[in-house]
C-alpha cells in the first residue's frame, strides 16, 4: 500500500533578534518543521504574502510592523495561519492571546524553548479556523497529513 508524502509544517518566524531567530530556527528544523525567517518587520507581510504558511511565531518588538499589527493584518486577511507571539515584555505588558490577537503568547525565557515546542504542536493539530487559503487546509484538500 503506497502513503502519500507527509509534507512538513511551514513556519514563519520573524524576529528583528539575529541570534534569537537562527537559534529558533534551527531548532524547529531539527523537528522537522520547513522554516522561513524575516528579521525586521518591513519584509514580514510581502514574505508572508508569498508563501503558505500554516504557524507564524512573531515577536512583539520589531521595526517597522511591530508584531501586533503584523497579527491584525494576518487576521484580516481571512488567512488560517496559527500565530504564536512570543516577547520579553508579554508579562510586563500583561500580553494575552486576547489582547494580542495571538493563538498562543509565550514569554521569552529559560522556558522558551519547550514552550515554543509545545505550543507549534498544539496548534498543528488545530483545525482550521479561518479562511480556506492557510497550507493546511490545501494540504486537507489534497487528502495530505499536514504534519
Amino acid at each position: 500500500m503506497k502513503h502519500s508524502p507527509v509534507l512538513p509544517l511551514r513556519i514563519l518566524l520573524s524576529d528583528d533578534n539575529q541570534h534569537g531567530l537562527l537559534a529558533r530556527k534551527m531548532i524547529l528544523q531539527d523537528q522537522g518543521y520547513e522554516v522561513v525567517t524575516v528579521q525586521d518587520g518591513e519584509n514580514v507581510w510581502q514574505v508572508f504574502q508569498q508563501g503558505a504558511f500554516d504557524i507564524v511565531v512573531t515577536d512583539y518588538r520589531m521595526k517597522h510592523m511591530d508584531g501586533l499589527e503584523f497579527i491584525r493584518t494576518i487576521r484580516e486577511s481571512g488567512s488560517t495561519a496559527r500565530v504564536i507571539m512570543l516577547s520579553g515584555f508579554a508579562m510586563a505588558l500583561g500580553l494575552t492571546q486576547e489582547s494580542t490577537g495571538a493563538d498562543e503568547v509565550i514569554a521569552k525565557s529559560n522556558k522558551e524553548v519547550p514552550e515554543l515546542l509545545r505550543a507549534v504542536k498544539k496548534l498543528s493539530q488545530r483545525p482550521a479556523k479561518r479562511g480556506p487559503g492557510s497550507a493546511v487546509a490545501v494540504r486537507a484538500r489534497l487528502g495530505r497529513k499536514a504534519g
